[in-house]
């Protein structure tokens, strides 16, 4: 299927604007079954948090508590689902072929599409073993990047998988860059009804406050949901 890399975004705002899902899911020796977290960002700043060990999301700003109205959303819970899945059959690859299931293991992944300032949407992923971020793959031009020593092993499995490939690209450029439009339309709504509640004054357009969260780099997600919600 074709990947519009070249798509642009459009919006009242300036500057340019990001969202991000952050995947973790932890593989402990003993344990029958996997942990995981997911954090949803926008700007850097968290606006949904959850763990697999509880039914209910947590959104942490008023533009997570939009978000989760409109029809975008139902969409996107689906999609989380299946990047959920994805992450944990590769955990199980990892510990199958270098045989680490003896240790605790780690694995993160990163999901990040941007507007930048020129309007043109950008996408990438970033993966890592354990807290430490070794693999990069920019879907502007295909490439993957080693950041690590520990990234190598994982370049080598994936560049060459063409489905693997294949679904980031759809994941990251299909469906992030469209929940992106959809958010930053609704927070432009935000921000109009807030000017309108005050007679028409002008404000900056960062009018909305973030409820700011303490989090690890790129710890975030691994999804267990339901339709609606996330959850096994």
């Amino acid at each position: 299927m074709p990947f519009l890399l070249g798509f642009q975004c459009w919006s009242f705002f300036e500057d340019a604007h990001s969202l991000s899902y952050n995947f973790t899911v932890d593989l402990q020796p003993g344990r029958r079954q996997l942990w995981c977290e997911v954090q949803g960002q926008v700007d850097g700043e968290v606006f949904l948090s959850y763990d697999c060990g509880h039914a209910k999301i947590i959104f942490t700003s008023l533009l997570g508590e939009e978000v989760k109205t409109i029809k975008a959303w139902e969409i996107q819970v689906e999609t989380l689902r299946d990047i959920r899945d994805w992450i944990k059959d590769q955990l199980h690859d990892f510990t199958l072929e270098k045989r680490m299931a003896r240790d605790p293991l780690t694995l993160q992944a990163r999901m990040a599409c941007r507007c930048e300032d020129d309007r043109h949407i950008s996408g990438s992923w970033q993966f890592g073993l354990n807290g430490q971020m070794s693999l990069h793959f920019d879907l502007e031009n295909g490439h993957w990047r080693v950041d690590h020593p520990g990234g190598r092993w994982m370049k080598e499995k994936w560049e060459s998988d063409r489905a693997v490939t294949d679904f980031l690209k759809k994941v990251s450029m299909g469906d992030c860059r469209a929940w992106l439009q959809a958010f930053m339309v609704r927070w432009e709504e935000m921000l109009k009804t807030t000017v309108s509640e005050k007679g028409g004054e002008s404000d900056p357009p960062l009018m909305v406050t973030w409820t700011h969260s303490r989090v690890c780099v790129c710890v975030c997600v691994c999804v267990c949901l339901r339709k609606g919600s996330i959850g096994r």
